[in-house]
């Protein structure tokens, strides 16, 4: 049996009731009416809140929709009123909506961490509004892997394409997959799309308005490096045991491509920052690096716009934006044994075409001032996937078949 987590209780207050509590789950989402009410319906079947129920602990949960032009926060609402009202563990959890007119996930992150989560909260969730929770003990997992490992600052679940369970595959869909595969070999890694973050870790981190992609890059690499003040340690980031998510995956060319434009203007402006501008601040500065980035925001807007054109300047070509752009892909590939070698290698190649194309994009965009990116997609296919952890599930996740 799992030993119990050591608990400290705290109260706050959520409502008019003064109760226990421990986590905030915030919920980011764009235009996701098509999915958030799946994406719900998934966390509300977690077993986190039956545990909470029975340690007497509650959490809150935040859905903050960012500049949304469709129904997500009212589909939000009504979920969070259906659950308040019939959940069986409800005393377990306070749950809101929000609806932020500033569009953009970094807002959305920043508003949640430094504004809308309890000040009580030691722990954070983050999750995306277009994401399927598959294992019910999930949240629960990642709450444990992370409350009893105190070298970690962060857990993480694995994420699966929704393509893993389909049953012939395309080709795109199968060097999809081969490019996943490549990624998780690779140390302490972190998806965006859910984890779990200690509050002092992600209260003293500030996305800058500027980032566009890839923030999860940046706050992996706060994290490791205890605010650049360390190397890296990829113990800071655990990954829990049976937890995971399925998303939506890219498989028409076109969005593979914008995507991967998408990712490499997050990936250049990560690189510029925690490779060289932030690590040029004093040790004071990057102890309080929220501070600091939200003081540089606040008094000069564009100064990370003027960074980015500067780098430019100095690179010259496509290429080389960040370093390894060229041979991150097989570099990933060397890791694997010899015959998932040869098996993956058609993907590593596939992607080190579409790497080319989506940085010569990027680019350009990058070249015209540019550094918000991000082209509205659709998770359709999420609200008719079944997430129940069947044996063959679990087959299919361990690669058995």
């Amino acid at each position: 049996m799992q030993d119990q987590p050591r608990i400290v209780k705290k109260t706050v207050p959520i409502g008019s009731v003064s109760v226990p509590a421990w986590i905030s789950i915030g919920i980011l989402a764009w235009n996701e009416e098509e999915a958030i009410g799946a994406a719900l319906d998934s966390l509300f079947r977690q077993t986190l809140f039956a545990q909470f129920a029975q340690r007497q602990l509650k959490c809150e949960i935040v859905c903050v929709a960012n500049g949304c032009t469709d129904a997500t926060p009212t589909i939000a609402e009504q979920r969070f009123q259906e659950q308040a009202q019939h959940h069986p563990f409800k005393q377990a959890f306070g749950c809101r909506a929000v609806n932020l007119r500033e569009g953009g996930k970094n807002n959305a992150w920043n508003t949640f961490v430094h504004e809308f989560s309890m000040k009580e909260a030691q722990f954070l969730f983050l999750m995306d509004g277009d994401i399927l929770l598959q294992s019910p003990e999930t949240l629960w997992n990642m709450y444990t892997a992370l409350s009893d490992n105190s070298q970690a600052s962060i857990a993480t679940d694995q994420p699966l394409k929704d393509i893993l369970f389909k049953q012939g595959k395309t080709l795109w869909e199968k060097g999809s997959l081969g490019a996943s595969r490549m990624t998780q070999v690779a140390p302490a890694q972190l998806s965006g799309q859910l984890y779990a973050i200690r509050a002092e870790v992600a209260r003293n981190i500030y996305l800058p308005r500027d980032l566009a992609a890839c923030e999860d890059g940046f706050i992996k690499a706060l994290a490791c490096t205890t605010f650049l003040t360390r190397e890296a340690a990829t113990d800071r980031i655990t990954v829990a045991p049976n937890a995971s998510h399925v998303f939506q995956a890219y498989t028409k060319p076109r969005d593979i491509f914008r995507n991967q434009k998408r990712q490499m203007i997050g990936q250049t402006i990560v690189h510029l920052l925690v490779d060289d501008h932030l690590k040029r601040l004093t040790l004071e500065q990057k102890l309080n690096l929220g501070q600091t980035i939200r003081q540089k925001e606040e008094a000069d807007p564009d100064w990370l716009k003027r960074l980015i054109a500067a780098h430019l300047r100095k690179v010259r070509f496509f290429w080389r934006l960040f370093p390894e752009l060229l041979t991150i892909r097989f570099r990933r590939l060397a890791r694997l044994s010899g015959k998932e070698r040869v098996i993956h290698f058609p993907a590593a190649a596939a992607g080190f075409f579409v790497a080319m194309v989506a940085s010569f994009l990027a680019y350009r965009f990058l070249r015209q001032g540019s550094t918000h990116y991000w082209p509205d997609t659709r998770s359709a296919r999420l609200p008719t996937l079944s997430v129940g952890e069947t044996g063959r599930t679990k087959a299919i996740i361990n690669g058995v078949i």
